[in-house]
């Protein structure tokens, strides 16, 4: 099958033929229709993620992904041949990703079906970014009115939980570069979004919109030192970058560093929510897999949204 692999890290990715997998006791075999990008495969081509997970070589990037199941492993359950299917690839190494024509998965999470209403696009770019942005809400337990920072606004994590987080009635600031960023952030939705450009004055335009602080933050870009002063006392930061406790000493605030869970009752309640049209997948460009060269390259270039793979 054709696969985006690494044959080394750190390597830039290149389309190549590689064996198809087979469905393990309990796993699923799943033709993938499309894939989307994520911060984690550019750090793995880069070599950051070496010393946190074991690599398998050749390795196939990718964890987001939808498909129709093909095959079942001995023992699995809950799907059957020709369902669709979408979420997130996981196992404890890297290697056996889903940018690609065929991916296998564990039956007993990670995975749920697609319901009727939502695209197959949509849902291939889904599985890591909406559970990121879910999970980093709920850990902040904001009310309604108070003041939300997101830091990161403009990627796929950052534009779902600018959604979601109008949606609780959150007021919210959003960072983001001037013209299309700035554009597309508003765009999300028709609440009121304050954008403020990460490139300037950050401290000043944050203050200008909450004098006293913001009640919490979602560090999903940029210095968390630094977005951690702009909270009020008592406020709350979600980071899904890997800031710590220990990072923010000297403030008094509160750190929740972020692994998000993908398990199949979470993907199934943002499933339905974009299904019933109250929150939108933004999928901004879409490469056929002989060109997810330019796909990475387009990611790394922080296009807007998210940047999705179509694998058949």
């Amino acid at each position: 099958m054709r696969a985006v692999t690494l044959e080394s890290v750190p390597s830039a990715p290149a389309v190549t033929e590689v064996d198809t997998p087979r469905p393990g006791a309990g796993e699923l075999l799943v033709n993938v229709a499309v894939a989307s990008l994520n911060g984690i495969d550019l750090a793995t081509a880069a070599g950051y993620t070496q010393a946190f997970m074991e690599h398998r070589f050749p390795l196939v990037l990718g964890q987001d992904f939808a498909g129709t199941v093909e095959a079942l492993g001995e023992g699995a359950e809950g799907f059957a041949v020709g369902d669709t299917v979408f979420g997130v690839v996981m196992k404890p190494f890297l290697g056996a990703g889903s940018l690609a024509q065929y991916v296998t998965v564990p039956a007993g999470h990670g995975v749920a079906h697609i319901p009727a209403g939502l695209k197959v696009g949509d849902a291939g770019a889904l599985g890591v970014a909406g559970p990121t942005a879910l999970v980093s809400l709920d850990v902040v337990s904001l009310a309604e009115g108070e003041t939300l920072l997101i830091s990161g606004a403009s990627g796929g994590v950052g534009s779902l939980a600018v959604q979601l987080a109008a949606a609780r009635g959150a007021k919210v600031i959003a960072t983001a570069r001037p013209g299309a960023q700035t554009d597309f952030v508003t765009g999300l939705t028709g609440a009121d979004v304050h954008v403020v450009d990460f490139t300037g004055d950050l401290e000043g335009q944050v203050r200008a919109i909450a004098p006293d602080g913001v009640d919490a933050v979602l560090h999903l870009a940029g210095d968390g030192i630094q977005l951690a002063a702009l909270l009020r006392t008592g406020g709350q930061l979600a980071s899904a970058t890997g800031l710590s406790q220990d990072d923010v000493k000297g403030h008094d605030v509160t750190v929740h560093t972020i692994m998000a869970n993908p398990d199949a009752q979470i993907l199934a309640s943002l499933a339905e929510q974009v299904a019933s049209g109250a929150l939108r997948v933004p999928v901004t460009a879409t490469y056929p897999l002989e060109q997810a060269t330019e796909a990475f390259a387009a990611f790394g270039a922080s296009t807007p949204g998210k940047i999705a793979v179509s694998c058949s």
